[in-house]
């Protein structure tokens, strides 16, 4: 009876006492578990890609297993990730090389590799490492497809079903009611066969036929202007990221960089920024993304807030 009524007093009392109820020790609580990912990139054309990277390396929500290169001269591209990454301080993250293709555009970003410290020996091909590590991670990975889709392509058909085993893709690709130049002042203009899609058109339709769940940034809303202000903000800050990002631009040679990868490293990281909706997506032989009837394959951002986007990135990248 007198330990009832203590018990009865303590609660009452909102009371924890050493005669009544021994108070819980707290356990210390458990690091977030890192989001597993790899980055595929056609780094060293536009210069977006390098701005993707850097926003990657700025989010301690991943854990970047290794970054793939893809369309073009791979090795190339693979040397300016090797840089970067050396530069940031982070040079244990593999890089792999996809098989290179024909690429009419210059590769703006050459001199950038030129000086990079990595060995001449050539990097390990990227379709085996992303299988290899979707083995050894099986639904755990999340691809961040950033280029024309040569390695997803090939991965598929290589091992379909070790792709499946993906926890998911993350997209920058698309176009569903916008098309390039169309920042949502005006009605929709209707769409454009897309970048990264139309340049390997096969591969993007194997994707969306795949089974993994995918997440898919289109044009509608990752057209996201770094203008003068904001650039200025950011090159000013001194930190290694900041200077190989101010190098890279530089090198890129035009003015006002349109941040469409960014938004995938920053949908990983912070859904909200770009929020989907389920779809069914169709790719069609000239590229466009349709939207056509039948079960969702993708989850689809159609508008994004470039305030709060550019709010986020800028105060991650820019950090000391």
């Amino acid at each position: 009876m007198m330990k009832a009524a203590c018990i009865f007093w303590c609660v009452l009392c909102g009371l924890l006492t050493v005669g009544c109820i021994p108070a819980r020790s707290q356990e210390p609580a458990r690091p977030m578990a890192r989001e597993k990912v790899i980055i595929d990139t056609d780094i060293g054309d536009d210069v977006d890609d390098a701005f993707a990277l850097a926003l990657a390396l700025r989010s301690p929500e991943l854990e970047i297993l290794g970054v793939t290169t893809t369309f073009g001269d791979t090795e190339t591209r693979a040397r300016i990730v090797d840089r970067f990454l050396q530069e940031a301080g982070q040079p244990d993250i593999p890089v792999a090389a996809g098989v290179p293709t024909v690429n009419k555009n210059p590769l703006t970003q050459r001199r950038y590799a030129e000086r990079a410290h990595s060995p001449n020996a050539p990097h390990p091909p990227a379709v085996d490492f992303l299988l290899e590590q979707i083995k050894r991670y099986p639904g755990q990975i999340t691809l961040i497809a950033i280029g024309p889709l040569m390695n997803v392509g090939a991965a598929i058909d290589k091992d379909a079903a070790t792709f499946r085993k993906l926890k998911r893709v993350v997209l920058m690709g698309g176009s569903i009611k916008r098309g390039y130049g169309d920042l949502g002042y005006t009605a929709p203009r209707g769409p454009e066969a897309e970048w990264n899609i139309v340049n390997d058109i096969p591969s993007a339709q194997k994707l969306f036929a795949a089974g993994v769940p995918l997440a898919m940034m289109p044009l509608d809303s990752t057209q996201l202007k770094l203008d003068e202000v904001k650039r200025a903000f950011l090159f000013s800050q001194g930190t290694p990221i900041t200077d190989g990002l101010t190098v890279l631009y530089h090198l890129w040679g035009q003015e006002t960089p349109t941040l469409f990868d960014p938004m995938t490293i920053a949908y990983a990281v912070n859904p909200g920024l770009c929020p989907v909706q389920p779809m069914r997506i169709r790719v069609d032989e000239k590229g466009f993304t349709r939207v056509e009837a039948g079960a969702p394959n993708a989850d689809v951002c159609l508008e994004s807030n470039p305030d709060e986007f550019f709010r986020f990135y800028l105060r991650r990248v820019a950090s000391q």
